[in-house]
């Protein structure tokens, strides 16, 4: 057993490094607090092809797996973006570039995987609805079969990245939640022109205020009649299911990246304020109520980490990861609040003060906990299909 990370993670996390010491804490609290995309960070990571580490080699990408991008989240979180990193990776690094080389059509690799690998374009996801958060089987949405087009009516919610994205992924049913046997059937992905289908009037979205993570925007979507070509269905009709679950497996584990990255972050700044910061005569990080509860996130760090990488690992060899997806995204998040908790509590009263990072990395935080998948389901899913107690519902 070698839990030394392979050359291409350690050459990932070196190249991602380089770029971010370029970009300190100040630089992320400006972009958060003029709710802007780090277009500097954006830029260089397209230039040095970290975007399409994912990408297969022959559509010029990197040809590394999830593993790597979650290295890659992980470093550029740590480095003071916390919870920024995710939507960096997620959206078009993890939902484009890893769908797609896994289930698009000869096609859709070709026309759109050089492009991703650039950033030339970008993507994002849309299946969480008003009804239907965490139960993604019933979503509503429906594309009705029209020759060689779907013609889908629905609206979604919390889909992050529609304004810089080219193309979305859309969940959508094509069996009714109602008919399905069973309820996973009835499921199809479609990628969607947003450009164009907000230009025919038939896609729009209105942005969510949100109390973080502001470097993207979050939106309600509204589709009204749109048609997309059958050309456009990613995987199979009526078997969007297996394309799904490679999608929400990822983008637990980048969360679970970008959530450790912000635990690192958190307790980096709450070390450094505890050696400083003296009372009565000596450092604040001299006393065990200061000193014990960062220690103890240390250690839930590295637990988390294990998991992390694992469950990256399973996924690139084409293994069953899902629960490990959810320990790694369980275990990071509960890190992440941890670290920025105590690191809030360290700094005591100048916590609330935003000339310090805290209160941004207490708000990134927060989120993991609730965000793409409750805790409280997380723990369920541990509870009947790991350990087999009887369902709740």
């Amino acid at each position: 057993m070698d839990f030394t990370l392979p050359e291409s993670a350690l050459a990932v996390q070196r190249g991602i490094a380089d770029i971010c010491a370029r970009y300190d804490l100040d630089y992320w609290q400006r972009c958060e607090t003029e709710k802007r995309w780090p277009e500097e960070v954006w830029a260089e990571l397209a230039k040095g092809g970290w975007l399409g580490l994912a990408v297969p080699e022959e559509y010029g990408g990197g040809g590394q797996g999830l593993l790597e991008l979650a290295v890659a989240t992980e470093t550029l979180s740590a480095s003071g973006s916390a919870g920024g990193s995710a939507f960096t990776y997620v959206l078009t690094p993890g939902f484009g570039a890893l769908t797609l080389a896994r289930h698009g059509s000869p096609r859709q690799r070709g026309e759109l995987l050089p492009k991703l690998a650039t950033g030339e374009l970008e993507t994002c996801f849309a299946l969480t609805e008003p009804d239907a958060g965490s139960n993604a089987l019933g979503i509503s949405t429906f594309a009705r079969r029209d020759g060689e087009e779907f013609v889908v009516k629905g609206q979604k919610v919390w889909i992050t990245g529609v304004q810089r994205a080219t193309w979305m992924l859309l969940v959508t049913r094509t069996i009714p939640a109602a008919e399905a046997k069973p309820r996973s059937n009835g499921l199809t992905v479609l990628l969607v022109n947003v450009p164009e289908a907000v230009a025919a009037g038939r896609l729009t979205f209105q942005p969510i205020p949100k109390m973080g993570a502001n470097t993207t925007p979050s939106n309600t979507v509204f589709i009204d009649e749109l048609r997309v070509p059958a050309a456009n269905v990613v995987g199979e009709v009526d078997q969007g299911a297996r394309v799904l679950w490679d999608i929400l497996n990822p983008e637990r584990i980048l969360l679970a990246a970008s959530a450790l990255g912000g635990a690192e972050v958190a307790l980096r700044v709450a070390v450094q304020y505890a050696k400083e910061r003296e009372v009565f005569g000596r450092p604040i990080g001299a006393n065990q109520a200061i000193a014990f509860p960062l220690a103890q996130v240390k250690a839930k760090i590295e637990l988390a980490r294990l998991m992390l990488y694992k469950a990256a690992w399973l996924f690139d060899r084409q293994r069953p990861c899902g629960t490990e997806a959810n320990i790694a995204k369980l275990t990071a998040s509960q890190a992440a609040w941890e670290a920025a908790d105590h690191a809030f509590q360290t700094y005591g009263g100048m916590a609330y003060s935003l000339e310090y990072p805290v209160a941004r990395l207490l708000a990134d935080a927060r989120i993991g906990r609730v965000a793409p998948v409750t805790e409280e389901l997380l723990l369920n899913h541990l509870a009947t299909q790991v350990l087999g107690l009887p369902r709740s519902f």
